[in-house]
């Protein structure tokens, strides 16, 4: 076996999303996820152009876990001729062919739509990838056990390891004639609600690691006593409270969170609608993989039992007409699509409104406007002002903080030859890239998009 290793940095180098890598070796080459550009248009424009290499040469993929930015480009690896296995534990696969297939869905109606209202520079619009594309990616899917070695080739064997954030995300230790590569995925928090603390890397040779909170530490605040507060006040303003949420995880743990709310008596039984077709199905992934979170059999059914979950755009309309103040969590966190656009759409020029942010808000993205105080945002072609009040609750991210990140490392008995800090905003990259220093006296690189690397092996 030659002896260097190739990386190539396709994605979450200097940005947080689109997370993409390429091992090329000798014997096997290796994508490690293979996700979308979000938020600022420069960067979505780059989910458009074909990776600049041979996608033909890719032997596997190998997915940490199932967000879009982690898997949405894998449709467009396949039509650029890739024709190996995508491989993930049980529920990163389960998780992510409910977001291709919900993706791809949201893909055709938008570009329907704005070939329908005319709203586009293109003529005509295409979809990124169809429902179709995404059944021929599933097809590819290769369920593999967390925490057991697998061999790809006779120098190269990987393992997943779990790493909390949402159900079935991993960190992947990828071994190379006997040096480690750790890609770290993203990193979960100790003491989640719903998820087991991360298990930690004890070597790494060469580790990439994810620092979206590389500069931040999460408030220590009481989600109790705001979500209390703000409901009620809600209640006061005879309002509703919107929830723009991830599908995956921090539904279901909002769901949990008021579930326990009321058990507790702290708020009133108030009609709570959780309105995310992909939140609804990955509410099943739970359910099919007890073992992989903390819910019991008894206090999963009773925290579904507890809300409305909507099945039909008809049913959105009956929700947005129903005069009683509420609680409407609904897809997506970002305010990038989603069902949540329609509540939005009708409900934040009023006052009484109230939009919570629960989770990291992208550069470019309508949640990062709405947050930095935006009078008006645009959506389906228009722009529509912003009267209701905008709250922000940052403590309930899935992402490690900076601590977190420092203590994921610290069973790491070796000194890396080299450190990649990837998947976060240029100011957390370098804050992190100190404090590493700092704490550690470990050297770290920030690589740019496209950047591509030789280590010796």
């Amino acid at each position: 076996m030659e002896k260097f290793v190739k990386i190539n940095f396709l994605g979450a180098a200097g940005v947080v999303t689109g997370s993409k890598f390429l091992i090329e070796t000798s014997e096997k080459n290796i994508i490690i996820d293979c996700g979308m550009f979000q938020g600022l248009k420069e960067l979505r424009e780059l989910n458009w152009k074909d990776l600049p290499l041979d996608v033909t040469s890719i032997d596997v993929v190998l997915l940490t876990h199932g967000h879009l930015d982690h898997v949405g480009y894998l449709p467009r690896l396949l039509k650029q001729g890739f024709k190996g296995k995508i491989k993930g534990t049980a529920p990163t696969l389960a998780i992510a062919e409910i977001i291709l297939k919900d993706s791809a869905k949201i893909h055709e109606e938008e570009a329907s739509k704005a070939n329908k209202v005319n709203y586009t520079k293109h003529n005509p619009a295409l979809p990124f990838y169809t429902i179709k594309d995404a059944e021929n990616t599933i097809k590819q899917f290769e369920i593999e056990i967390e925490n057991k070695w697998i061999q790809l080739s006779e120098h190269i064997a990987f393992r997943f390891q779990y790493n909390g954030h949402i159900i079935g995300a991993t960190f992947i230790e990828v071994d190379i004639n006997a040096k480690r590569f750790v890609f770290s995925g993203d990193i979960g928090r100790r003491n989640d609600y719903l998820l087991d603390d991360p298990k930690k890397p004890e070597w790494a040779d060469f580790l990439f690691i994810e620092s979206t909170y590389g500069n931040k530490l999460h408030p220590t605040e009481n989600i109790d006593d705001i979500l209390t507060e703000i409901i009620l006040e809600t209640i006061h303003k005879k309002g509703n409270l919107i929830i723009p949420s991830f599908a995956v995880e921090r539904l279901q743990m909002l769901m949990f969170i008021l579930w326990k709310l009321y058990q507790k008596n702290r708020i009133p039984n108030i009609p709570i609608f959780v309105d995310s077709p992909m939140g609804n199905n990955v509410l099943d992934v739970f359910k099919r993989f007890p073992k992989w979170h903390k819910l019991s059999t008894q206090d999963y059914a009773a925290m579904c039992d507890h809300v409305n979950i909507i099945q039909s755009y008809k049913e959105t309309w009956e929700t947005i007409d129903d005069k009683r103040s509420k609680i409407i969590i609904a897809g997506s966190g970002m305010v990038t699509g989603g069902r949540v656009l329609t509540y939005l759409q009708q409900l934040i020029d009023q006052p009484s409104t109230t939009v919570l942010l629960v989770g990291y808000q992208a550069e470019g993205t309508r949640g990062r406007q709405l947050k930095e105080g935006a009078h008006e945002i645009r959506f389906f072609g228009k722009y529509y002002q912003v009267k209701a009040t905008i709250k922000n609750i940052e403590s309930l991210s899935a992402h490690a903080d900076q601590q977190d990140l420092l203590d994921w490392v610290s069973n790491i008995k070796n000194v890396p030859e080299n450190i990649y800090l990837i998947h976060g905003e240029p100011t957390a990259l370098d804050s992190f890239r100190m404090k590493l220093k700092d704490t550690y006296n470990w050297n770290a690189k920030i690589p740019k998009l496209t950047d591509v690397i030789k280590e010796q092996i």
